[in-house]
């Protein structure tokens, strides 16, 4: 009677861990409609990248961005800003869905998980996809209205800018947001990342091209995470060659801040 008490409270204590370490597209599709609810979110995703291409690229839809006319299909001005903008709101989606962490902590919404069967990492993993989904929906919300405003690009230029400005931008920021969210404490962590996003974008050559900034800074600008995407999203539009140091800038930006978030994340769950 006691050796079946004993067997079934040793049973009852175990716990099983689930398949994929507990990913499921259901907790993935709860934590994009979470940070979808969040009225700051929206306005980085939604908001602020297509009302600032209209306010800055609509009106220059019609000027030439290089010496081919745009009668003979060359990109204009306005298509330039748009791809930017398209950026800075995969950017600034991707790193406010990453420092979401912070508030997460300060909650003790962590800390429950953590009591879950659930792998730490596979968390991790996640909040990565769903801030680069978000960065998806920045672009693309920036691309229709471009489209539908009148900006003329080739299928290619289209897509490869779209992808690369996407891909690259929501993987190396939402890596960025998550290293500051385990990093910082709290409601600390969505103004550090929106701050230090606007720094890196304005002299990473985001917003205009680094050509024409003075000579220290353009040497400064070609070592930050916002130089090496933007020149890949923008190769298509401005004829440039591919630039494999480009690439090779936005991996290693990358890495460092996953290592980074790797670090910080360990050091939060041997504290809690």
């Amino acid at each position: 009677m006691s050796t079946t008490a004993s067997s079934a409270a040793r049973v009852s204590l175990e716990r099983r861990v689930p398949p994929f370490g507990g990913f499921t597209l259901t907790y993935l599709g709860i934590e994009l409609r979470r940070k979808l609810r969040n009225r700051r979110t929206l306005i980085f995703t939604l908001i602020f990248p297509v009302m600032m291409f209209f306010i800055v690229g609509y009106p220059l839809r019609e000027t030439p961005l290089t010496a081919t006319p745009l009668a003979d299909g060359g990109p204009s001005v306005g298509a330039y800003i748009m791809v930017s903008m398209a950026m800075y709101g995969a950017m600034m989606s991707a790193t406010q869905t990453g420092a979401s962490v912070a508030v997460e902590r300060a909650q003790g919404w962590s800390r429950q998980l953590r009591l879950t069967p659930l792998n730490p990492f596979v968390n991790v993993l996640i909040k990565m996809i769903a801030g680069m989904l978000l960065g998806l929906v920045a672009v693309a919300a920036t691309f229709t209205a471009g489209a539908l405003s009148g900006i003329d690009l080739s299928a290619a230029q289209w897509i490869v800018t779209g992808l690369a400005g996407w891909l690259l931008a929501g993987a190396v920021f939402t890596t960025l947001g998550l290293m500051v969210g385990y990093m910082v404490p709290g409601e600390n962590a969505a103004q550090i990342t929106s701050l230090v996003i606007v720094m890196l974008a304005f002299i990473g050559g985001l917003f205009y091209p680094i050509s024409s900034m003075p000579d220290f800074v353009q040497t400064i600008a070609k070592f930050t995470p916002v130089y090496g995407i933007s020149q890949i999203a923008r190769a298509p539009l401005t004829g440039d060659a591919f630039d494999i140091w480009a690439l090779v800038n936005a991996v290693v930006w990358f890495l460092i801040f996953l290592g980074g978030t790797v670090f910080f994340f360990r050091r939060d769950t041997q504290r809690v």
